[in-house]
């Protein structure tokens, strides 16, 4: 029996290969005949880079950046030779195989999860790091780590803190934003958005490519703001004033770039806080399916060909993972197949007629015993993971 252990992050308890190494080592001892294929996912948030590099051959190199309130974070951006990754995967980006990529991802810069729960406001939150991540990823820090500077960088963006629309990234790579007395505004947080008046600079970066499944415009009540703006801990009262600054602050960008305000509808752009409009305005970013291009660069179809038996999941499991996010768009692609797919999930919340509620497709698994509270659970993640997987094999 070979098995495709493809796991996502379980958030705030384990991450990606964490979750497949416990779910291995729980059938190993059950099934020492049994061979494992280990393939963490990413869904462009956190362990986006390493992952993509680890499987890529890549090299990591860590940095110093500013965190999303200000502070010290440390982040990473990897460096991948194009010619080691599937054909498929790298046309995605034009490259012909002697090219380096770059990979970066915002979470480690600019993620929720770098701060404390009363400490996020997107009112306050910048993603100056993720600025300062892409400059260090385009320079020369990767000239010592390859000899090259890198033909084109892939940054993910999922696990924002910030609401900003990439102006505090943009600040990092050379824009500047002014008051009506000629003074700087920095860091260009929505909280001093009333403030701006004028924006000058430009800046220049190899091709940027962004992972994105989230097909949110900037504005609207699908927008940025309506949408993850209370996610991030900005208060519902708040939401209204905080979209009228951003639709203003996206037409003074648009303006100065010289791109039109239309960019702001493109869906996609209000995933990450606007930050992809921001790049896309500014640097010519252009976004790609962060499923489909992770499932090239992991090999996933073969992988999925090769296997007997798939088990993926993630910490919740629920309409958007139906929607797109990498379990479920695996679980399907699975059974497409003909092979079958378990999802092991902290918590299960699944719409009727999903196509996960009939008998003959019972492949989901809530890993939490009934009645135990978050707070317990959590720290358990991995523990309940193997036994889950022990329970039903």
């Amino acid at each position: 029996m070979r098995c495709l252990l493809a796991f996502d992050k379980f958030k705030d308890a384990v991450t990606a290969p964490e979750a497949c190494a416990a779910a291995a080592n729980a059938l190993r001892a059950k099934h020492p005949d049994w061979t494992f294929d280990l393939c963490p996912l990413t869904d462009g948030g956190e362990g986006f880079t390493e992952i993509l590099t680890q499987a890529g051959g890549g090299v990591l190199e860590s940095i110093e950046v500013t965190g999303p309130r200000g502070g010290a974070a440390t982040a990473a951006f990897g460096l991948v030779a194009a010619a080691r990754l599937p054909l498929a995967a790298r046309e995605r980006f034009g490259l012909a195989g002697p090219e380096m990529l770059a990979v970066a991802d915002m979470a480690s810069a600019s993620g929720l999860a770098l701060l404390a729960p009363g400490g996020r406001n997107p009112w306050h939150a910048t993603s100056l790091g993720t600025g300062q991540l892409l400059v260090a990823a385009a320079g020369q820090l990767l000239v010592a780590a390859a000899g090259k500077k890198p033909a084109a960088i892939l940054l993910g963006v999922g696990g924002s803190a910030t609401n900003d629309l990439g102006l505090g990234a943009l600040s990092a790579l050379g824009f500047r934003f002014f008051d009506a007395f000629g003074q700087v505004v920095q860091p260009p947080v929505p909280a001093r958005w009333e403030q701006i008046v004028r924006i000058e600079g430009h800046a220049t970066l190899p091709p940027l490519f962004i992972a994105c499944d989230v097909t949110h415009p900037l504005l609207g009540p699908r927008g940025a703001t309506a949408t993850f703006g209370p996610q991030k801990g900005l208060p519902p009262t708040d939401v209204l004033r905080l979209e009228t600054q951003a639709a203003r602050l996206a037409a003074l960008l648009c303006d100065h770039c010289e791109r039109p305000r239309t960019l702001a509808a493109i869906p996609g752009t209000g995933a990450a806080g606007g930050l992809p409009f921001g790049l896309m305005t500014a640097v010519g970013a252009q976004l790609v399916p962060g499923f489909d291009l992770v499932a090239d660069w992991l090999g996933l179809a073969q992988r999925i060909a090769a296997a007997d038996l798939v088990l993926t999941g993630e910490g919740r499991f629920d309409a958007t993972s139906l929607g797109g996010k990498g379990p479920g768009r695996l679980a399907v692609q699975a059974r497409q197949t003909g092979k079958p797919a378990h999802v092991f999930a902290g918590s299960l919340d699944l719409p009727v007629r999903s196509g996960f509620d009939r008998p003959d497709d019972t492949v989901h698994h809530a890993i939490t015993p009934a009645g135990m509270p978050l707070a317990e659970a959590l720290p358990r993640t991995a523990e309940l993971l193997a036994a889950a997987v022990t329970r039903i094999f």
